[in-house]
């Protein structure tokens, strides 16, 4: 089998974006599209993989890394420009190149396969991938003579009405035998609409010099979509929404509402999970067996272990261990870790906070920059008070403590095994193993304060 290279097109501004935000590094399904893209390039094992870069070129590098070499695109003369900025890397190797952009995001490796063994097997210099597009509008049309060879592309600003009308479209990927490629990259001109160099002018100068040219006809239209716009985002993350919902569904994940359910490309989830409506996971988060994630919940770049069930609650850069369980209406923000078997209510915050096994942390309750061991009753209303305005501190509670309702923890302290907060306590001393601490003014009654008030002498206050 000859070495296989893939070029990635990822040099244009993407004006039509109207954004701030290189156009492939617009995410889809929290990845960005370049991405997507070179993830499935990397499965088919190629032997080098160069990616064309131009605006944006350093934070396309910062999120490819080195996946990938790179060759610059100064000025964006055309596609065929873009794809000659990599003869300094490939010109003089002999193999087959696959030309891909990175604005299209739906592209398979199993295409990519199939678009490699029909070249070779047709012994081609060059093979067009195309597809049948109900409304081919805005793409190359695939020009045929009468025998069905391919004889040109043409693009929709240079065809004539008669070319208009043929809805066999180029999806934009290509394979060509790589040194025929760069010859004739040099032959291409543009004397086009938009003064451009095409690459697809290359398929009319290889046949005219006798070479081969062929076509792989794609089954499926939408994976070719390319993204020029928000519209085109939006319609492609539906699209690889319901791709994504489906292989998890087909690996044993209950999925209620798949249409309503937002999940990233790589998440994770164990078996016999249940994701009910409204979910979102995002980043690199993984679920484990047996869970089940309520509605409306938002779990990001988190580990939620096995038989763990979450509320209406959002997670961050946390971990919850097996068996525990959280909210509803309760955060968990980033550098939180909740124990095994554990329980975290309704309208509770923890951030950068460990809490131990079967800790109960029940309601309306702020944990923050706290270690809390095993078997710990938080009362209602307990507050860790951890920053002064200028510095955070830490409070560590030993196992088997109970922290009384309404408490107020003044860091730093420690709180030790099998202590007591009494209710509506503000504790700012340590507190020693088996001792309970009460921090609150003595009650006092005044007794008859009533008839000081206007209405005393009133029938409705005797």
């Amino acid at each position: 089998m000859p070495d296989r290279f893939t070029i990635i097109l990822a040099a244009g501004q993407g004006t039509r974006m109207k954004s701030d935000l290189y156009k492939v590094l617009h995410p889809v399904c929290g990845k960005p599209m370049v991405d997507h893209v070179l993830t499935q390039v990397e499965m088919i094992e190629p032997t080098e993989v160069v990616t064309i870069i131009g605006h944006g070129a350093q934070k396309v590098e910062a999120v490819l890394g080195d996946r990938t070499q790179y060759a610059f695109q100064e000025a964006q003369l055309g596609t065929g420009h873009a794809v000659l900025q990599a003869e300094q890397i490939l010109g003089d190797r002999t193999g087959v190149t696959l030309v891909v952009s990175g604005d299209t995001p739906l592209f398979t490796a199993e295409t990519f396969k199939k678009l490699f063994q029909f070249h070779e097997e047709k012994h081609a210099q060059a093979t067009v991938l195309t597809a049948l597009a109900p409304d081919p509008t805005g793409y190359g049309r695939i020009v045929r003579n009468e025998l069905g060879n391919v004889e040109r592309i043409v693009e929709q600003k240079d065809a004539n009405s008669q070319e208009a009308d043929i809805h066999e479209i180029s999806t934009g990927v290509f394979c060509f035998d790589n040194q025929t490629l760069f010859k004739a990259l040099h032959q291409v001109k543009n004397e086009n609409a938009q003064h451009e160099y095409y690459l697809p002018d290359v398929i009319e100068i290889i046949r005219h010099q006798g070479g081969v040219v062929s076509a792989y006809q794609m089954a499926e239209f939408e994976e070719s979509m390319g993204v020029n716009d928000r519209v085109a985002l939006s319609k492609a993350t539906k699209i690889m929404q319901q791709r994504i919902n489906e292989a998890h569904m087909r690996d044993g994940v209950t999925i209620i509402d798949p249409a309503s359910t937002y999940i990233d490309s790589d998440i994770t989830i164990g078996r016999d999970s249940v994701i009910e409506p409204g979910v979102q996971l995002q980043g690199h988060t993984t679920i484990g067996a047996h869970c089940v994630i309520g509605a409306h919940s938002k779990i990001v770049d988190s580990t939620i272990e096995d038989q763990v069930t979450v509320t209406a609650s959002t997670i961050e850069q946390s971990i919850m261990h097996q068996g525990s369980d959280i909210g509803p209406n309760s955060h968990l923000r980033p550098q939180s870790e909740v124990g095994a078997a554990a329980h975290i209510g309704n309208f509770c915050e923890l951030k950068k906070a460990s809490i131990g096994a079967r800790t109960k942390v029940g309601h309306l309750s702020y944990v923050g920059d706290a270690t809390l061991g095993s078997d710990i009753n938080v009362g209602c209303g307990v507050v860790f008070v951890n920053y002064d305005g200028v510095q955070k501190f830490h409070t560590t509670v030993g196992d088997h403590a109970f922290l009384g309702s309404n408490s107020n923890i003044i860091a730093p302290v420690h709180i030790a095994d099998h202590s007591f907060i009494a209710a509506g306590s503000t504790i700012t001393n340590d507190i020693p193993k088996h001792a309970m601490a009460i921090a609150r003014s003595r009650q006092t009654n005044k007794e008859d304060y009533w008839r000081k008030l206007p209405l005393a002498n009133s029938e409705d206050w005797k």
